[in-house]
């Protein structure tokens, strides 16, 4: 099963990259663990990261936070998602929309399916 990593940022679209990563977790699709140890260099979580090639990244926007925690553990990411490319708003003080979430977990789940 592949770990999922996410953003969960102030934004919206943070905030659905979690959710995302959450609903993932709870399907049993992918394995959550946490992307703010990964880049503080907390040692179990860096160990759990680099136990494994399959590795998906949800980050909300172009600044790809957690693909940056990954990287400062020179890890990289097999499935790289950046909501902002599928049109997610970046919007502060307010939450995501659940229909562009529930969109945007099937092209996920596919993306899942494609590559492991």
């Amino acid at each position: 099963m592949p770990l999922v990593y996410s953003c969960s940022g102030c934004s919206s679209a943070a905030q659905m990259a979690n959710a995302l990563a959450v609903r993932l977790d709870r399907a049993g699709l992918a394995e959550m663990s946490c992307i703010a140890g990964v880049g503080g260099g907390v040692k179990p979580l860096v160990k759990k990261a680099g136990s494994t090639e399959d590795i998906i990244v949800i980050d909300g926007c172009p600044l790809k936070c957690s693909v940056a925690c990954l990287k400062n553990q020179n890890l990289k990411p097999k499935v790289e998602i950046e909501l902002s490319q599928w049109g997610v708003a970046k919007t502060y003080h307010q939450d995501f929309s659940e229909e562009e979430m529930q969109a945007s977990y099937l092209k996920v789940v596919e993306l899942i399916k494609q590559s492991f």
